[in-house]
C-alpha cells in the first residue's frame, strides 16, 4: 500500500467491486457498462490467429496519429494510461515534480516510486476545484493535471490549462476520460503549438478495456523517443493494438460520441435526482462520466449503500477529500433510478 499523509494512493475504485463486493451494482469503477461491444470484441478476436508473431505496432500508431492530425514520431503506445505515468516518472529529467489534486493518485505514486519528491497544489471546495495557473509554482519543472478531472468531474479550460506550459516544463494532462465529453471540447490532444505538452489518453474507459490495458501518449517527437527507451520490448500486446487500431476508426469515434451524449443525458439525470436530497452536493458543473458529492456521514452512507447492494467509491483517498466525499460513476437511468432509490435508504439510517 502506498500511502502519504494519510491517503492510500494505491486505492483505486475497483477495489470496491472485488471480492464480497463482485456483486454489487458497480458505481465505483469509471468503465462505461455493456462494453466492449460485440464488433470489439470480433476484432479482438479475430488478432488472436497472429499470436505467434511479436506485436508489430506500426499501424495502430499510425491509425491513433491519423486521428489526432499528428506524425507518428508523436504517439507511443502504452500498457494503458498507467504505464504512461510510469514511463514519465522514470524516464523524464524531472527536479521539481507538482501534481494537481484532487486527480487520479497513479501519476504521484508513480513519480514517488521513481525517487521524486512531489509537491501538490491542491485545488479548493470552495472554487468548485477550478484551477487556478497561478496557484503551480514557477519553478515546478513538471506538471501533472487531469481534464476532465478524476474525481471532481471538472472540465477545465483548455486555455486555463495551456496557462501552465513554460519554456523547460513538462506539462502533462491526462485526458483518459475526454472522449465522454461531448464534442471533446477543451481537449489538448492534437495541439502542437503548446511547448512541453504531454497527453495521455485511455481507451479502457469509454470501451470496456481496463483487463486488456491499451492507451497512448500524444508529445513532441524527442520527448516521446525518451519514454519509448524506457519501456520494455513489445509492451503492448497484439490484442491490444488491434483494438487500438478499431477504437479510432471513424465508426469507432462515431460510436464514442454518440455515448458520450448519452452519458451526458444520463449524467443530468443523477444530478437532478440528486438535487432532491438536503444536506448532499454536488460539485458542479459535472463534465465527466461520473460526480462527485460530499455529505455528513459519507463512511456510514456508503457502508449501508453496499448492503442495499450498490459499490460507490470511497473519496478519501484522494489528496484534497476527505471522508465525506463519494464518487458515484455515470449509470442508465434505471440503474440511476434503483440507486436513488437505494440512496434514500441508507441516509435514512440502519
Amino acid at each position: 500500500m502506498h500511502t502519504d499523509g494519510g491517503h492510500d494512493l494505491r486505492h483505486h475504485g475497483d477495489a470496491e467491486v472485488r471480492d464480497d463486493g463482485s456483486a454489487l451494482v458497480d458505481l465505483a469503477v469509471n468503465v462505461r457498462a455493456d462494453t466492449p461491444p460485440a464488433w470489439l470484441r470480433a476484432r479482438i478476436a479475430e488478432s488472436l490467429t497472429s499470436l505467434a508473431a511479436y506485436p508489430d505496432g506500426r499501424a495502430a500508431r499510425a491509425a491513433v496519429a491519423a486521428r489526432h492530425g499528428v506524425a507518428p514520431e508523436r504517439v507511443l503506445l502504452t500498457a494503458g494510461a498507467a504505464e504512461a505515468f510510469v514511463l514519465l516518472a522514470r524516464a523524464l529529467k524531472v527536479r521539481q515534480p507538482v501534481v494537481v489534486h484532487p486527480q487520479f493518485t497513479e501519476p504521484e505514486a508513480a513519480l514517488r516510486d521513481a525517487g521524486h519528491t512531489v509537491d501538490r497544489v491542491l485545488l479548493r471546495a470552495e472554487d468548485d476545484f477550478r484551477l487556478d495557473p497561478a496557484a503551480v509554482p514557477e519553478e515546478a519543472d513538471l506538471v501533472v493535471i487531469g481534464n476532465p478531472t478524476n474525481p471532481t468531474s471538472v472540465l477545465h479550460p483548455a486555455g486555463t490549462i495551456a496557462e501552465l506550459a513554460r519554456p523547460g516544463r513538462t506539462l502533462v494532462v491526462d485526458e483518459a476520460f475526454m472522449d465522454a465529453v461531448p464534442g471533446e471540447r477543451e481537449a489538448l490532444a492534437g495541439r502542437t503549438d503548446v511547448p512541453g505538452l504531454v497527453v495521455l489518453r485511455s481507451l479502457t474507459k469509454t470501451w470496456g478495456l481496463a483487463g486488456l490495458r491499451i492507451g497512448y501518449v500524444l508529445a513532441a517527437p524527442e520527448t516521446i523517443a525518451d519514454l519509448e527507451r524506457a519501456q520494455p520490448l513489445w509492451p503492448v500486446s497484439t490484442p491490444a493494438l488491434a483494438a487500438a487500431q478499431a477504437c479510432v476508426e471513424p465508426q469507432a469515434l462515431a460510436e464514442a460520441a454518440h455515448a458520450a451524449h448519452r452519458i451526458a443525458a444520463d449524467r443530468a439525470h443523477l444530478v437532478a435526482g440528486l438535487a432532491e436530497f438536503g444536506g448532499l452536493r454536488v460539485v458542479a458543473p459535472a463534465e465527466g462520466p461520473f460526480v462527485l458529492i460530499r455529505l455528513a456521514h459519507a463512511a456510514d452512507v456508503r457502508r449501508r449503500l453496499r448492503a442495499l447492494g450498490f459499490a460507490v467509491r470511497r473519496g478519501d483517498t484522494f489528496p484534497g477529500l476527505d471522508e465525506e466525499w463519494l464518487r458515484l460513476a455515470v449509470r442508465d437511468r434505471a440503474t440511476v433510478d434503483s440507486f436513488l432509490h437505494a440512496l434514500r435508504q441508507a441516509l435514512a439510517g440502519p
